[in-house]
Order: C-alpha cells, then sequence, then structure tokens
C-alpha cells in the first residue's frame, strides 16, 4: 500500500500519466472529424419521410373535403329535380351568369343548379309563413293586419334573393382564399416549368402541393390539369380556369400561357413577372386592410373608452367638489 501511494505521488510518474493524457486527447481532437459519420444524409433522410407523411396528411385531408363538395356527376334529389322540371324553372331563372357564378362558388353539375332553383322556389314561402306567424304571435305589436302583411311580402322578397346572397358570399370566400395562395402556386409552377415538366404535369404537381394552403385552388387546377389532358382545345381549358375564379390575377396569367401555346414564348419569364406583380397585388390588399382599420376603430373607442376615460379622470374632482359643497 506504501508503495502504490508513493508512486503515485512521485513527480515523474504524473507526469507522465498527464503526458499520456494530452497526447491521448490530441488524437482524439484530429481524429474524431474523419471518425464521424455523415449525418447530413441521415438527416435529410428524416426530412424526406417526414415531408412524404405530411403530404399524405394533407392529401387525406384535400380528399375528405373533397368528397364534402357536390361532385361533378352528382344527380339532384328525386322530388328536386320533378319540381324544377314541372315548373320550368331552368327556362325562366337557369341563366348562363347563373351557371357561371355557381361555378365560380364551387358548385358544379346539374344538381348544383336544380338544388338552387328549388330554393329561390321555396324560401319565399317558408319565409312569408315565418314572418306572419311571428308577426301575429309576437305580443305588444299592435298594427294593422295589412301592415304585418306587408312586411311578410318584402321578408318574402328577402328570401327569394336569399339564395343569391349565399352564392355571393360563397364566391367571395372562395376567391380569397385562391387569390391568397396563387402568387405561390405561380412560384411552385415556375419551378416545375424551367425544370422541364410538361405543363399537364407541372399543373398536377402544383395541384398537390397547394392543396395544404387553399383546397379551391388545388381543385382548380386539378380541374383544369384534366381538361388540358381531354379538351381538345388547350385554350379553351384555360379560358375555363379563368371563369371559374374571377381573378384578374388568373386571368392574366391565363392570357400569358394562351400566348405561349399560340406562339410558342418562353413561358419562366412571363410566370416570374405575373407571381411578382400578384404577390405585390396581395401585399397592396393587406395594407388596405391595414390602413382601414384606424377609421373603424374610431366609433367603438368614442363609444366605448371615452366615457369611460372621462369618468376616471374627472370622478374625483367631482366627488372633491360634492364634499366640499356638501
Amino acid at each position: 500500500m506504501n508503495a502504490f501511494v508513493s508512486q503515485f505521488t512521485d513527480s515523474q510518474f504524473l507526469f507522465a500519466v498527464f503526458a499520456a493524457i494530452a497526447a491521448a486527447a490530441t488524437v482524439i481532437t484530429i481524429g474524431l472529424p474523419y471518425l464521424q459519420t455523415d449525418r447530413l444524409s441521415s438527416r435529410m433522410k428524416y426530412v424526406a419521410i417526414e415531408r412524404e407523411e405530411m403530404r399524405k396528411r394533407e392529401r387525406a385531408r384535400l380528399q375528405a373535403n373533397q368528397s364534402k363538395r357536390p361532385s361533378l356527376r352528382s344527380e339532384p334529389k328525386a322530388y328536386v329535380r320533378n319540381v324544377v322540371e314541372r315548373l320550368k324553372l331552368q327556362q325562366g331563372l337557369a341563366t348562363e351568369e347563373t351557371v357561371n357564378k355557381l361555378r365560380m362558388a364551387g358548385f358544379r353539375g346539374q344538381s348544383a343548379i336544380y338544388t338552387f332553383l328549388f330554393f329561390r322556389l321555396v324560401l319565399p314561402f317558408v319565409f312569408f309563413l315565418v314572418a306572419l306567424l311571428y308577426l301575429f304571435t309576437l305580443r305588444g305589436f299592435d298594427q294593422p293586419a295589412i301592415f304585418k302583411f306587408c312586411i311578410a311580402f318584402g321578408v318574402a322578397y328577402l328570401g327569394f334573393y336569399a339564395p343569391n346572397i349565399y352564392v355571393r358570399n360563397r364566391i367571395t370566400k372562395r376567391q380569397q382564399s385562391i387569390s391568397r395562395a396563387w402568387p405561390d402556386a405561380l412560384d411552385l409552377l415556375l419551378i416545375c416549368v424551367e425544370s422541364g415538366m410538361s405543363i399537364e404535369a407541372a399543373f398536377k404537381k402544383v395541384a398537390n402541393e397547394i392543396g395544404a394552403q387553399s383546397i379551391s385552388l388545388a381543385e382548380e387546377m386539378s380541374l383544369t390539369n384534366a381538361e388540358l389532358s381531354y379538351l381538345q382545345d388547350r385554350r379553351q381549358a384555360y379560358e375555363n380556369l379563368a371563369k371559374r375564379t374571377g381573378l384578374e390575377g388568373v386571368k392574366a396569367v391565363v392570357t400569358s400561357l394562351i400566348q405561349a401555346e399560340r406562339y410558342g414564348t418562353p413561358l419562366g419569364q412571363s410566370l416570374r413577372v405575373m407571381a411578382q406583380e400578384n404577390r405585390d397585388m396581395r401585399m397592396a390588399a393587406a395594407e388596405k386592410k391595414a390602413a382601414a382599420l384606424p377609421p373603424k376603430l374610431t366609433v367603438p373607442m368614442i363609444v366605448f373608452f371615452l366615457p369611460v376615460l372621462f369618468v376616471v379622470i374627472m370622478a374625483p374632482a367631482i366627488m372633491g367638489v360634492m364634499e366640499t359643497f356638501g
């Protein structure tokens, strides 16, 4: 034991041990980078797997949302079809403009037209009866019967245009969704075209990728891809895309695509310029909303904030005056 202790307290032995440790550390420091494996490939593989999983989830969500929408081949209900055909509502109400608005709202096929016409026929009577029931059973509303009937007819008139209001709101929401995702879709389309893909494959690829941001745009691009494959005139497929969206940015891109198909002009530069213009339009719309916010907040501030502020500021002074002259 004494020999062991004396050996570990020997200065030459300790110097040799520290020298060995330093030499080993130097060797490990120099040789460790050469012994490490390439983590980049493993990380990229993990990212690719994660991206594929996310893509599968988004595709499943896209298919689930599209399954809730009316199909192109969906048939109307039997009673709806019978009522519309017997009264010949298509001849008087189903104009070309109505069909285009339904397509812009995302409703396609004969089922959407029959349902729209059926509700335009039924809702006025429903609103009229509900209004009469409410007016004649409401207590405290002592008005002549003719006045109540006039109000009921006004409500029925509102019910006649209620389907149009609903379709117009759907068009607005759909256009907002498409306009927000359209610049990103153009960037993806530009990348696909410049990589050598055909326009049909590019539309298909962009439709799969953009579904996570805008289901409506993915649906329109998928439909355009199908029309490019089956229609004899490719120009008609592009024009149908512009009609279904009703956006100026989409119409400009469609014009560039038609010119590229007709004259053989390079498409990459046009798509790059169009993507930048649509991005600027999206930013301008955001700035417009931000600029309109202060005027909208003026009335709530006057009604709710200023009275409370005056009470907080003037209440101590009023209480002091009341105590003085009390």
